[in-house]
């Protein structure tokens, strides 16, 4: 908060299109779908339209004891476009809320199944991980900076590391393969009989800096976590919604989850809301009469929100109606192709990507630039000086276009990333 008022954050008031307006008439392109969120552009007729009619009947009113028509076509959607074998929906209001529903359900479903065992009370995740800020998603998440402080508060874990993608070197990325999947069978034989869940972010760590996993990897996790008889929860709040190129990004590996959340991009980047996605078989151990305590005790006010639900259900039909998965396909290339000469720029250590996820990594001879002189942040000003927004996760600049952004919008991110590392890296050399 300090920085707040030093570098005149823009108040943002108003919106057209990709672009964002402060309060001073700026326009900035919305390079970063507004944290990874945004679809379709803001001010979507669709979207505007289905909430103002949801609002013409009633704009919220409680899951606990009832129901309302919007969540319920809204579930229906999501079962019939999610892996095959989800089929329930548990509706709260954003991605972390739907990681610590999922990590309850996998915790009692484990004590409730027919026969019963032992406890379960173990998950393991990913090197690189985030799924959220609150206790549980801090415990299974591994980004030091972000829960070093509260790590007294934290749960034990069980964590391994995932294979990054090499596509320059094939080779490479099968020996990566090989030898972490060697590495999570080792960690699933010895801890199976305590482990409730493996939760991973299929394809891409987006937190972690857009680390791309190796191809294979998810796949061969969820032959590992069938044969130990663990369940694999999908964390697609980052992913979802044509980041990677389909609609989820399990489907590039024919992954079907035991569980699956979803947030961010559910709703077009309107209203907060995260489904969490279970298959009939967990259901089914929720299921007997109410003394038997077999209830699953999670309940959030504004879980299933109507005009949320409303919002989801017109974005939805609006990645049919525009095609918007395969315009997401275009900017994969338009993103690469722009990026290429990037590549040559002595201070460039990596440009990473998986569909329009990219992350360009900024050294100094292969190796962080000094923390003080935050790199990565200063690119993100010179951006907004030039009429882009978008945020860094430490030296790593993060491009995130809405999967619908026409490209020529593209081209002008692109264009606009490379000058501002270029005017940084200048002004860092006459400084150091």
């Amino acid at each position: 908060m300090s920085e707040f008022r030093n570098e005149n954050t823009p108040v943002i008031v108003e919106a057209d299109g990709f672009h964002l307006i402060d309060a001073l008439g700026h326009r900035y392109l919305d390079g970063h779908s507004s944290l990874w969120c945004n679809i379709h552009g803001h001010r979507v007729r669709a979207i505007d339209q289905a909430i103002r009619a949801q609002l013409d009947r009633v704009a919220h009113s409680t899951l606990l004891g009832l129901s309302n028509g919007p969540s319920i076509e809204l579930a229906d959607e999501l079962v019939r476009r999610t892996p095959d074998g989800l089929q329930k929906v548990f509706y709260s209001d954003c991605g972390a809320a739907g990681v610590e529903v999922a990590l309850k359900i996998a915790y009692q479903f484990y004590q409730q199944r027919p026969n019963g065992e032992q406890i379960r009370d173990k998950f393991l995740h990913f090197d690189g991980a985030y799924h959220g800020d609150t206790i549980g998603t801090m415990s299974i998440g591994s980004i030091g900076r972000f829960k070093h402080l509260y790590n007294p508060l934290l749960f034990p874990v069980v964590w391994t590391s995932v294979p990054n993608a090499s596509p320059d070197n094939p080779d490479q990325e099968r020996q990566q393969l090989d030898y972490w999947i060697s590495e999570l069978e080792k960690l699933l034989e010895l801890h199976h009989e305590t482990l409730a869940g493996v939760v991973i972010e299929p394809l891409v760590q987006a937190a972690a800096g857009i680390k791309v996993q190796a191809s294979g990897f998810l796949k061969r996790a969820r032959e590992l976590t069938r044969r130990f008889d663990t369940l694999l929860i999908a964390d697609e709040i980052a992913v979802g919604f044509g980041r990677t190129g389909t609609l989820f990004a399990c489907e590039q590996e024919s992954v079907d989850p035991d569980i699956l959340i979803l947030s961010k991009g559910l709703t077009g980047g309107y209203l907060p809301l995260a489904a969490t996605l279970v298959t009939d078989e967990i259901y089914e151990t929720f299921l007997g009469d109410p003394w038997l305590g077999r209830t699953f005790y999670h309940g959030h006010t504004y879980t299933g929100n109507p005009l949320a639900c409303a919002a989801a259900l017109a974005s939805i039909r609006l990645i049919d109606e525009n095609q918007v998965l395969k315009n997401s396909q275009r900017l994969e290339g338009v993103l690469r192709r722009e990026l290429e000469s990037l590549k040559a720029h002595p201070n460039i250590k990596e440009i990473r990507q998986k569909g329009t996820m990219v992350g360009i990594e900024i050294a100094i001879d292969g190796e962080p630039f000094p923390v003080e002189l935050r790199i990565g942040h200063q690119v993100t000003l010179a951006c907004r000086k030039r009429g882009v927004v978008l945020r860094n996760i430490a030296d790593v600049i993060v491009l995130m276009p809405a999967p619908a952004m026409p490209e020529p919008l593209v081209e002008e991110l692109c264009h606009v990333v490379g000058e501002s590392i270029a005017e940084v890296m200048q002004a860092v050399k006459q400084r150091i």
